[in-house]
């Protein structure tokens, strides 16, 4: 299955890593220094809305996504199947 993290863009559910809430790295230096070490260990980093728009951060295996979709939404997507709304 796939997860649509905005604009054209889905990735494969079971490539997902982590799920992060970017609120969260205003809260703590340390999670800044987490999100600046991830941003130079993964070389393919998508924006998918405005750069200082983004809600959330997806780890996949091989890439950084930045969302403008909250953390909620998408960990509520993730669970959720087409067809299949219960």
């Amino acid at each position: 299955m796939y997860l649509h993290l905005g604009g054209d863009v889905l990735i494969k559910k079971d490539e997902i890593v982590t799920i992060i809430d970017l609120d969260m790295k205003k809260i703590s230096q340390t999670n800044q220094v987490f999100l600046d070490k991830m941003k130079d260990h993964y070389k393919s980093i998508y924006y998918i809305s405005d750069k200082g728009k983004e809600k959330t951060l997806i780890v996949t295996i091989n890439d950084l996504y930045f969302s403008p979709i909250s953390s909620i939404t998408l960990f509520r997507r993730t669970f959720t199947e087409i067809g299949n709304e219960s």
